[in-house]
This record gives C-alpha cells, structure tokens and sequence, in this order.
C-alpha cells in the first residue's frame, strides 16, 4: 500500500502552517501524529494534495493549569495526557480513559488534537470532550475563535473545523469539589474501539446530586451526552430505582446501528449496562472521596 503523491510542508510557527493550509484552498491535511491519517492515504482513502505536518512547531504539546482549567496543547501525545499528575489530580476519569486508547506504541505518537479532529464516534476521546464540556481553540490566518465540545462534532468523522483552520488547544474546566467519576468500556480486545463505552460524573452536596454528566461512544455518529438521564439524577440520592430510570432514558436517546462488530438491540443493552456501572462507581467515589 502506498499513498498518492502529495506536497508535503514541515512548518515551524502556527502562522505557517494555518498560511499553508490556506493557501492549499481545501485540499490540504494536518499530519501531528498520523495514527489515522497514515493508514487512510495509504488505503488512498484520502488524495490530499498537501500534507502540513506540525510537530515541529515549538509550544504546542503542553499540559498546564490555571485557576479555573486545565489547558492541554494539541500536539499533546495521549501518553503524555495518561501519566499526568494534573490530569489525575482534577480529571481522574481522563486518566482512566487513556489506557482504553489504543496500544502503548499509539499512544506514544496519537495526539489529542488529532483524535479529536478525526472524531471517531468509537473513540475515547470525543467521549471524554463531551464528558467534560471542553472547549476548543482553534486558529485560521484570519483569527481565532472557540467552539464548546457541543457544537465541534457534527457527524462521524466530521467537525465544525474549515479546511483552513487548525485546532491548537483543549481547555478542560475544572469540575466542582466532590465530584466522582466512572468509566465503561467493551471492546473485542483491549486497545480495540469500543463497541459501547460510557463516562460520568456526579457531584454531590450532602446526600444529593446536583450535578450530573452521563457521555457515551460507539452508539451513534458522534459521541453524545445523555441530557434527559442527567435531568433525572439531580436533587436525588442515587439508588436502584433512580439508576433504572437513568438506564432506561439513555437508552431510549440512544439510535445505535448494527454493523459487522454488534448489533444495534446489543449496543443499547450495552449502553444500559455500562450506564448503571458507572454512576454506581461515581456516586461511590463521590461520597467518599476516592479517586
């Protein structure tokens, strides 16, 4: 297997590689760690005419704290993100979520940025985004502009970034204290995509919730954030029956579709599952404090 021809531009600096992508008019790609765009121009799944690769640009892989976010660089390798110590002091979950990423030898190249600006709809990722309400920088040669992790995936594979934009950071908010998490995932193999996966939070004030999140991957062209199971969290203690209506309302939102890994009735099974496991090991950790 081998690529199309392409021109291909080292750039150094931001303004140089967001002027070649303009200048390519459309038909350009951003090479950071390549551990998607590799495989899908050698299956010439891709003819981009130029390839801007971006490692050499100096300040972009970074993970840094200040008083209300975490800030992560886009050329941040997942590896990096995995073994951070601020990562796991605020986004335990995030930490967690990393070992499901793939292999180690992945992970030691896969970028954030680009995991993020593929958007695979199985991917952990775009998950733990939507999770967190992120917020993505994202820089053209005419400016920059932000857009919440809400309104970035669109479609599979699809985002709201023009051919002559680059994403350069991720900024993560702090969660409130007394905050827990839990993460699912079922995978064929560890390091697969997930066939399901699912990620909370529950934040608690006494015996109550008052905040709840609930993403979920793998059922659906983006990953996706379960409002109405949330809805139905805040102002309880979490029990059995309030978990089977949480269940039950994620998978109602939920339109998997059957392809050669699972079926969509299995998918939603899962989603339910998972969904259940996790908000019992977050409202867990929650009350206790455990990380």
């Amino acid at each position: 297997m081998k690529p199309p021809i392409f021109d291909y531009v080292a750039a150094t600096s931001i303004d140089m590689a967001v002027a070649a992508l303009a200048a390519a008019g459309g038909d350009a790609k951003v090479l950071a760690g390549g551990q998607s765009l590799v495989p899908m121009l050698n299956f010439r799944l891709l003819r981009p005419s130029v390839l801007v690769d971006i490692n050499r640009i100096a300040g972009l892989a970074y993970i840094e704290e200040d008083k209300v976010a975490i800030r992560i660089g886009a050329l941040t390798r997942h590896l990096q993100i995995e073994t951070s110590p601020l990562i796991a002091k605020y986004f335990p979950v995030v930490s967690a979520a990393m070992t499901h990423v793939a292999h180690l030898a992945i992970r030691n190249r896969g970028t954030i940025g680009g995991s993020l600006s593929h958007a695979d709809p199985a991917a952990e990722l775009p998950m733990l985004a939507s999770l967190l309400d992120a917020e993505f920088k994202v820089v053209s040669a005419s400016g920059q502009r932000s857009v919440a992790a809400r309104d970035f995936f669109l479609d599979a594979l699809t985002v709201d970034l023009r051919a002559d934009e680059l994403l350069t950071e991720i900024v993560l908010p702090k969660l409130p204290p007394h905050t827990g998490f839990g993460f699912e995932e079922v995978a064929r193999r560890h390091g697969d995509f997930a066939l399901t996966a699912v990620a909370t939070t529950l934040t608690v004030d006494g015996d109550v919730i008052n905040q709840a999140r609930i993403a979920l991957g793998g059922v659906g062209p983006t990953a996706l954030r379960a409002s109405e199971a949330e809805k139905l969290l805040i102002g309880h203690a979490l029990d059995d029956g309030l978990t089977e209506r949480a269940v039950t309302a994620v998978r109602s939102a939920i339109a998997p579709e059957t392809d050669l890994h699972a079926s969509a009735d299995y998918r939603r099974h899962l989603a339910g599952v998972l969904t259940g496991r996790a908000l019992a090991t977050a409202w867990q950790r929650a009350n206790t404090g455990a990380a």
